[in-house]
């Protein structure tokens, strides 16, 4: 009963009886079939609680204690000050595994009680980052901008003289009108800056959530590096990043570099007794293992780093340093016209030719601030809408510097190819054996040990029913499942048969990884090497065929075995070589030796190309973007994905497939000499990769490169643009890249050029707008000033209009989506100017239509539409906004003549364009003495858009007239 004391020996009989009672129904029901029992590894697993004290009410059983409190000190500090002596107190990895409920093999439970009752006790793997501004904040950074303080003291100057001359009842209204203009332009500005705030650290969060491998209730799985616990056993591999503190629990050869953390630039080794502690945060640079999680969060080095950290750091771009000097040089001029404003009217004022004024037009605004904002703006929404193409911008530059990319450097496998490995070919010797039963037992035992042991994958098994789950890298992932499915590996079975010695984990120079075992029933001890076929067979002296029989490799036999390799490199399959070596095992060794090797035989790998990279190489071929594959792989296997891929064509004879140690024999000279006509190179080092981007640089090309792998580091750092792999790639390679490539695919790579080139083609968009804007008002105001002594427009109407080419026009001209189009034309490159002959020629036919015409309403409005001087500022100033509002339908194309196409695909100009016009109407017949403005009748409307749409026509017939090639800086230099 419930109340009665637990009595271990009753609650043991009764499970005895159970299974007793089970064996007895079993055998019968066996016999009566007929079948001779025979032995089973299966069995089943009878847990007894009991009924008080390790189960909760529903029956579930509580989490196991904690031997070490989550507020120990002591604990905490184990791995952040190296505290080697509580270390070997607790009882080294396995005893700090069972403090905390965890185990070295199976890790922690991992249900849902487990994982709440170690949060609650040690918290989660984050840390506090510094409160994002507010938007009050970014409205306090736009008014500090020096010309709306400039403008504030306008106000403050207008609001006291005002009230001087007519009294605080009509003397507030000009002042207080130019306060609101001001903040009314602060506020969009906030609106822009908070939303842009809001969507980078979205994106930062995104960039940050890496997957870490795990080992839970003896499975392997991936979580967020956000959820992992203290008690983890984490799996560590070359490229990863150390998710937490911890200690190490076993491995073979692991290296990684502290440079982050302590600025020692050499790798350093961890093992389990000399320095078995690992600081989250490092990066695994060789080897592989298993380490415990031991701290979390603001409890790390990392955390408690990162949590101090508050400066913001936002480096301006490349191209907003140009806009920021192009915008320095307008402000000079806009400066200067003013002051030479303000100069001859204060001599008219002091000569009696004027009454008015007070200087004001000093402070009256034609400097166009709002370029910088402009690309903030095209840069955000750009990233925004490139995350959803499976692009995740980590640096801002990047978006931009990919307009003028004129070279891809690209990896093949999960990039070009599906990165779906399949086991399509099998040889041992010269033979294709159709299965295993054609093959002796001893070569398939010893192909089991090779692809179960020599591996980074795993094999896990739940029950006897489900199938298993094989997790690792692709190859992994093939090897194993082909070792399972074709030669029946048992993958539990051949790690309790055999004990791992040593282990050297796949290296990009030798390209192949090796194990070391030793047989626990013989005592054998054997070396296994897997890898690049041509690479292990040079090491192989011996081969064994099909009946298990070992034979001498003479020449014969290796160049059969050299044709067998090439003929599936032919066919664009990768081949792998597996080979073995019985070891002495009376001396110890460090190294595993890879001389005099036993060839067991190849299996070949299918990736097939992926669909839709072919005609994405064909629109970067069109653009002028040269592809350029660089792999690993043979260079038969190369030139056949190539071809496949259309890298590589029978049009193209002048290109170069070669090698990396050809390419790396050569001299400086001769790499740049050959560096163009390259369109393959196989069999790659990372230091090759980094050698070719390097020589395309020097010859003035704009960069790109892609990589997955942590030697790709250099050269992703090198290029103009580094383009990582989201999914296969390391968060080393993710670190030093600029964009993410979420999908691993090459036809991203193109999607970020197109969009690089539209976000380039935006802004130049928007400059062409904004100087037909400026250079109009400046010449207006400037004439109109010399000759008459009045302004034709009042400082909030020049407010207003800085509104529009400012934060609207922005908001309009930086929202075109890429086109086709875009990649008909060839690369920006490098050294091309902003302001391209075309938008010089644009833009002076739009300023000089814009000046003749209200320079004409000046002077001779009145008389011709019969109106007061009011009436014909206010048509001055109607007609002004009407033909910028027109205008930014002409800016939308710099070259082509129809302005409309695809003008129904943007909603956001058509709705920048209607609240534009129906904040016009408000501005003139509304907000009459807050703009300073007359109520126009329909006639008067009529004429303002009439004399705006002229701009439609014009802008059309100018694009008839032909501009040169070469910029006008170079062709006064010349003359």
């Amino acid at each position: 009963s419930p109340s009665s004391s637990w009595q271990p020996g009753r609650q043991w009989r009764k499970a005895l009886t159970v299974i007793r009672t089970c064996h007895r129904l079993a055998r019968l029901g066996i016999l009566s079939a007929g079948v001779l029992p025979r032995s089973t590894a299966s069995y089943v697993a009878i847990k007894i609680h009991h009924d008080g004290s390790d189960s909760d009410s529903s029956g579930n059983a509580t989490a196991a204690a904690f031997s070490v409190a989550a507020d120990d000190e002591l604990f905490k500090g184990l791995v952040k000050e190296k505290r080697d002596e509580c270390f070997r107190r607790l009882g080294g990895g396995a005893g700090i595994a069972t403090a905390l409920a965890s185990d070295a093999e199976r890790g922690i439970r991992g249900d849902s009680d487990d994982v709440r009752l170690r949060r609650e006790s040690f918290g989660a793997n984050t840390y506090p980052k510094p409160r994002p501004k507010s938007f009050f904040s970014h409205v306090w950074d736009a008014l500090k901008d020096v010309f709306l303080i400039v403008l504030l003291v306008c106000a403050v100057v207008s609001l006291g003289f005002g009230i001087k001359e007519h009294g605080l009842k009509d003397g507030w209204y000009d002042g207080v009108s130019i306060f609101l203009a001001v903040f009314l332009v602060a506020a969009v500005s906030a609106v822009s800056n908070h939303s842009q705030a809001k969507r980078f650290d979205k994106l930062a969060s995104e960039s940050d959530n890496i997957a870490v491998t795990v080992v839970r209730a003896g499975r392997r799985q991936e979580v967020s590096i956000f959820d992992i616990l203290v008690g983890d056993v984490v799996i560590l591999k070359i490229g990863d990043s150390v998710p937490a503190d911890g200690v190490f629990l076993e491995g073979h050869g692991l290296q990684v570099d502290e440079s982050s953390m302590t600025g020692e630039p050499h790798p350093i080794e961890i093992d389990a007794e000399k320095n078995p502690f690992l600081t989250g945060g490092v990066k695994i640079v060789d080897g592989y293992g298993r380490m415990l999680v031991t701290a979390i969060g603001t409890d790390t080095l990392w955390g408690e780093m990162m949590s101090s950290i508050t400066k913001e750091t936002a480096e301006p771009t490349p191209l907003q340093e140009r806009l920021e000097r192009l915008t320095s040089s307008i402000g000079k001029i806009g400066v200067a016209v003013a002051v030479l404003v303000f100069t001859v009217l204060t001599a008219r004022h002091f000569t009696g030719s004027t009454k008015d004024d007070q200087g004001k037009p000093l402070f009256n605004k034609a400097i166009p601030e709002g370029l910088p904002l402009a690309v903030t703006l095209t840069l955000a929404f750009s990233m925004k809408r490139m995350v959803k193409d499976n692009a995740l911008v980590r640096r801002l530059s990047a978006c931009e510097t990919m307009g003028s990319v004129t070279a891809i450097c690209t990896d093949k496998t999960g990039t070009l190819t599906l990165n779906q490995m399949k086991v399509t070919e099998f040889w041992v010797g010269t033979n294709q054996p159709r299965g295993a039963t054609a093959i002796a037992g001893s070569v398939v035992s010893l192909l089991c040990q090779g692809a179960g042991l020599n591996t980074t994958g795993s094999v896990y098994k739940p029950d006897n029913v489900s199938p298993p789950e094989i997790t690792g890298s692709p190859t992994e992932k093939a090897l194993l499942s082909w070792a399972v499915a074709d030669l029946g590996m048992d993958a539990d079975a051949l790690k309790r048969s055999c004990k791992v010695l040593h282990v050297e984990a796949f290296n990009s120079d030798k390209k192949r990884s090796g194990v070391m075992i030793r047989d626990n029933v013989t005592g054998g001890v054997i070396a296994h090497w897997k890898g690049a076929a041509e690479m292990v067979l040079a090491n192989c002296s011996m081969y064994v065929d099909t009946d298990g029989a070992a034979r001498e490799l003479g020449v014969e036999q290796r160049r059969n075995l050299e044709k067998v390799i090439n003929n599936m490199a032919v066919g664009s399959l990768r081949c792998i070589a597996f080979a073995y070596k019985q070891v002495n095992s009376t001396t110890e060794q460090s190294k595993i030796d890879d001389d005099g090797l036993t060839l067991l035989g190849f299996v070949g790998l299918k990736d097939p190309c992926r669909p839709e990279v072919k005609a994405a190489i064909e629109a970067c071929t069109k653009a002028g973007v040269a592809v350029k594959m660089v792999t690993g792989d043979n260079i038969l296997t190369a030139r056949a994905i190539a071809k496949e891929c259309g890298i590589i064509s029978s049009n193209d004879p002048s290109g170069i497939v070669i090698e990396g140690h050809e390419f790396r024999a050569m001299s400086p000279e001769q790499q740049l000499e050959i560096v163009d006509r390259i369109r393959v190179m196989a069999r790659s080092l990372p230091l090759d990769k980094l050698a070719l981007v390097q020589r395309l640089k020097q010859k003035g090309h704009v960069v790109a490169v892609t990589g997955d792998g942590t030697n790709d580091a250099p050269a992703l750092k090198e290029a103009d643009v580094g383009l990582s792999m989201g999914v296969q790639g390391t968060e080393v390679a993710k670190e030093s890249s600029d964009i993410i490539i979420l999908n691993d695919n090459f036809d991203t790579v193109v999607t970020a050029t197109r969009w690089g080139r539209c976000v380039y083609n935006n802004i130049q968009k928007f400059i062409q707008f904004q100087l037909t804007v400026n250079v109009a008002a400046l010449v207006i105001n400037f004439v109109s000033a010399i000759t008459t002594g009045k302004m034709p427009l009042t400082t909030v109407q020049l407010l207003w209009v800085n509104l529009i080419m400012d934060t609207m026009g922005a908001l309009a001209l930086a929202t075109d989506t890429p086109t086709k189009a875009l990649m008909d034309r060839p690369p920006i490159g490098r050294t091309a100017p902003l302001i391209s002959n075309a938008m010089w020629r644009n833009l002076a036919a739009q300023a000089a239509y814009q000046i003749a015409v209200l320079l004409a309403l000046q002077y001779r409005g009145r008389d011709v539409f019969g109106t007061d001087e009011k009436g014909n500022g206010t048509m001055i100033f109607n007609a002004f906004v009407l033909c910028q509002v027109f205008n930014e339908f002409n800016a939308r194309e710099i070259e082509k003549k129809n302005v409309f196409a695809g003008v129904l695909n943007n909603r956001m100009f058509l709705v920048i364009i209607a609240v534009t016009l129906v904040l016009q109407v408000v501005m003139v017949e509304v907000l009459t003495r807050f703009a300073g403005t007359k109520r126009l009748g329909l006639g008067q409307w009529g004429v303002c858009l009439a004399i705006a749409a002229v701009s439609w026509p014009i802008g059309w017939a100018v694009k008839f007239i032909p501009v040169p090639d070469r910029t006008l800086h170079d062709i006064l230099t010349r003359v």
